[in-house]
């Protein structure tokens, strides 16, 4: 399959997999990049000397990584660090791209940002990274509230009227090829995926979690921010995150100001859920797209998986052509 995402980067199939922070390591890049995908280590609030062990980890496999912007910003040294191992790209969400911008094209390092309105959309395509995403709200982990379906042919036609030359990819809810086929359909040139590598068996993930959460659907995913006032990290405003439910989330999620209140007592009870790898508390950062996805596998087999999928959807498409 060629689309303007594999000629870019040179990929047999037009699959980004998110560098979710925490569970995107260098194991799961390096297998991802090394099956005709772009795998990115998830740098998400940066840790140093865990970003340097994952590209450790991910070898001489080509990979990219990921950050959470604003958390960027508080360490440029950082930054540095990243350049300094050559990633095959950066993927920067939910801060100004602008102030990075310069660096990484003097380091001819390909500039992708997710997006999560039209507004950021059109900010990024006008300082001219190369790779547009939009995510849609049904992803995993943090985002706002636009629907995938609308918001990905939007930013298209935002990108074909502004004459720009940005490749556009689609996140939220695509975990398989009717979720790829579709975003082609809309006029993106690829899509980013997380929850279905979520499953990976390289993911960074507590094995005890994986059967629970493959067991749930996508109506058990719920919108909030208990997590990161549990977790102790504070998100703009505008952003929550998607995440499984549970019945710790359940209890406080109408109650932000009871949690608030309790804190000291509640992260106890968090913490013990973590170590105890408790599914009735922790809530991992999974989309809807875990009603798509019911097993864990290599990563390898994920994408082959998938590129089977993709020419069986095309293939039946071609009966209506």
């Amino acid at each position: 399959m060629r689309t303007r995402l594999t000629e870019r980067f040179r990929l047999d199939l037009p699959v980004i997999q998110a560098p979710m922070a925490f569970v995107a390591g260098g194991a799961l890049a390096r297998a991802v990049s090394g099956s005709g995908g772009l795998g990115l280590i998830g740098g998400g609030y940066g840790d140093p000397e865990w970003i340097e062990a994952q590209f450790e980890e991910a070898g001489n496999t080509p990979v990219g990584c990921g950050f959470i912007s604003f958390a960027l910003e508080q360490n440029p040294g950082l930054f540095e660090q990243v350049l300094a191992r050559k990633p095959v790209a950066m993927f920067l969400s939910f801060a100004d791209p602008a102030p990075f911008l310069e660096p990484l094209r003097q380091a001819e390092v390909p500039i992708i940002c997710q997006v999560q309105t039209l507004r950021d959309a059109c900010h990024a395509i006008d300082l001219g990274v190369d790779v547009v995403v939009a995510q849609g709200g049904d992803a995993g982990g943090h985002g706002q509230s636009r629907g995938s379906m609308a918001f990905v042919p939007e930013v298209a036609d935002e990108i074909s009227r502004r004459g720009s030359s940005a490749i556009l990819c689609a996140a939220g809810g695509i975990a398989d090829g009717r979720g790829l086929v579709s975003a082609l359909a809309l006029g993106a040139d690829g899509v980013v995926m997380g929850t279905r590598f979520w499953a990976a068996n390289e993911a960074l993930v507590d094995p005890r979690l994986r059967v629970p959460t493959l067991s749930r659907s996508g109506d058990d995913t719920v919108r909030t921010k208990v997590v990161d006032i549990i977790r102790g990290i504070s998100w703009p405003e505008r952003y929550t995150g998607r995440v499984l439910k549970t019945d710790f989330v359940e209890r406080w999620g109408h109650n932000l100001e009871g949690l608030n209140d309790d804190l000291e007592d509640q992260k106890a009870q968090w913490q013990a859920g973590v170590d105890a790898a408790d599914s009735s508390v922790v809530a991992p950062f999974v989309g809807e797209a875990i009603g798509l996805t019911r097993d864990h596998l290599p990563a390898s087999e994920i994408m082959l998986r998938l590129q089977r999928e993709t020419k069986e959807v095309l293939a039946g498409l071609a009966v209506y052509g």
